[in-house]
């Protein structure tokens, strides 16, 4: 799910509700259904799932989903292209703009309209899926001021899913796979132990940062140190601090080079790092990996439910007053707190 707010957005133009998909997901939707969420006029949660031939029973799941963010209406945007100027595929949009309309009205939210689009890109053909004449071109998604507003926040847009998955795809799995027997368990640490495997992930943060290899000697540390408790919920304050972004690096190195089960934590790390800075689309990857490799981990679980209901990112960010806590009674310093401004984005 997304959210997104902008005084220069049009829900009423669907050639610009279109253009504005993958500034809000992070990437360039294909093969999808995406709900955009209508918040007192303005865009709010956008959730996307893949078409598949059994979308028809997840309907009510949707329209539960999309409801948790208590909209008042909905838009929807079926991106085919195979499909989209197909006479028998538009019975089955229809079929499903009829589902779709029927679920969300038990949850009460109004589906406004749903449009059919060969491709999100400049010159794409949209339609309504209902037959009801309107038809049009796509803006083009680059010069969407949500796609602007994106990228001054600093934000990366990928042109397929499959990119931003591999921001965390394990990137030498020989090495990954020889690394799982270097690594140590130490099991509950003193204080002044976890105090030292905090600064040495500080450390190691700086020097991902400065374009360094980690050792695997660091590696097999890192992912020993990740599973204590007081040292992962220390370095989870670390996404609202000056050099959050070092640390966002060092989470990512890890996902990429961390064999399973160590890999979990640095996915939620990444996970929480990405959320608390308003980019939904990675976090929401993250976290999808992290719960493959753990379905019960808590902190996946808390952080993905409330992505999928459209919390914001500034609730989650208190998330990091335990850390400066225990940083505190470990005699650690923090880097200082950031200020946010607002995002253009983020997916949830």
């Amino acid at each position: 799910m997304t959210t997104s707010q902008s005084p220069d957005f049009h829900l009423n133009r669907p050639g610009v509700l279109i253009a504005a998909l993958p500034a809000v997901l992070g990437f360039v939707p294909e093969k999808s259904l995406v709900l955009v969420t209508v918040e007192r006029g303005a865009m709010g949660c956008v959730m996307r799932v893949d078409l598949s031939d059994d979308l028809l029973d997840s309907v009510d799941h949707i329209a539960e989903v999309a409801a948790a963010a208590r909209p008042d209406a909905a838009i929807a945007v079926v991106v085919d292209e195979q499909g989209a100027n197909c006479r028998l595929c538009n019975d089955e949009y229809r079929e499903l703009a009829d589902a779709l309309t029927a679920s969300l009205a038990e949850q009460g939210i109004e589906l406004l309209a749903v449009h059919v689009v060969d491709r999100v890109a400049a010159g794409g053909r949209w339609h309504c899926a209902d037959g009801c004449g309107s038809a049009g071109t796509v803006d083009d998604p680059s010069s969407s001021p949500l796609a602007a507003a994106a990228v001054l926040d600093g934000r990366r847009l990928y042109a397929r899913r499959a990119e931003l998955q591999q921001v965390i795809a394990v990137s030498d799995p020989r090495r990954t796979s020889a690394l799982a027997a270097a690594i140590r368990r130490t099991g509950n640490r003193t204080d002044a132990q976890a105090r030292r495997d905090v600064e040495a992930a500080i450390a190691a943060a700086a020097q991902v940062a400065a374009g360094d290899d980690l050792s695997d000697d660091t590696l097999a540390r890192l992912a020993d140190a990740l599973t204590d408790p007081t040292v992962r919920d220390t370095l989870y304050a670390l996404a609202v601090g000056e050099s959050a972004g070092q640390a966002e690096s060092l989470w990512a190195e890890l996902c990429r080079r961390l064999p399973e089960p160590w890999r979990v934590e640095a996915l939620v790390l990444l996970a929480y790092s990405a959320y608390v800075r308003g980019d939904g689309p990675l976090a929401g990857v993250s976290l999808e990996a992290a719960l493959r490799c753990d379905n019960t981990h808590r902190m996946a679980g808390m952080l993905d439910t409330a992505l999928q209901s459209g919390l914001r990112p500034e609730r989650i960010r208190e998330l990091a007053a335990t850390g400066f806590r225990l940083a505190d009674r470990l005699g650690v310093q923090l880097p200082p707190r950031r200020l946010f401004g607002q995002r253009a984005g983020w997916r949830g």
